[in-house]
C-alpha cells in the first residue's frame, strides 16, 4: 500500500516537473522569438510598411505565455487532479445522503420495506 502511494506521489511530482520544464522552454522560445522578430523588423526591414508590428506580435505572445504561467503555477494548483478528486468525492457523498434520505422516506411511507432494493430508475420516477 505504501509503495503505491509513493508511486502516486512520484508520478505527480514527475508531471509537475514536466509542466514547469515546458513553461521554461516556452519562455526561452519567447525570448529567442522576440529577438528574432525585432531583428526581422529593424535590421531586415520586413513588414516596414506596417510600422513596428513586432511589438504587437511580442505582446500577443507574452499574453499567451502569461496564460501558460497562470495555468502552471496558479490554476493547476487550485484546480488540479487533487481538486477534481475531492470535488468528485463531495458529490458522491451528497448523492449518497440523498439516496439514504429517499430510501428512509419510502420506508416510512410504506412504499418499500427495509429489505427491498429499489432500482435507481424507479427512485427517479418516484421523486419524493
Amino acid at each position: 500500500m505504501e509503495s503505491n502511494e509513493q508511486h502516486e506521489i512520484y508520478e505527480k511530482a514527475r508531471k509537475r516537473v514536466k509542466q514547469k520544464k515546458r513553461l521554461y522552454y516556452h519562455f526561452l522560445l519567447f525570448l529567442v522569438g522576440s529577438i528574432f522578430l525585432i531583428v526581422l523588423n529593424i535590421i531586415f526591414k520586413v513588414g516596414e510598411r506596417f510600422g513596428e508590428w513586432f511589438k504587437y506580435a511580442i505582446a500577443i505572445w507574452l499574453f499567451i505565455w502569461i496564460i501558460h504561467f497562470v495555468n502552471v503555477y496558479i490554476t493547476n494548483r487550485f484546480f488540479g487532479k487533487d481538486w477534481e478528486r475531492i470535488e468528485t468525492e463531495k458529490l458522491i457523498a451528497k448523492h449518497s445522503i440523498k439516496h439514504d434520505n429517499l430510501e428512509s422516506k419510502l420506508i416510512k411511507t410504506g412504499v418499500i420495506t427495509p429489505n427491498d432494493k429499489l432500482p435507481s430508475s424507479e427512485k427517479k420516477n418516484l421523486d419524493l
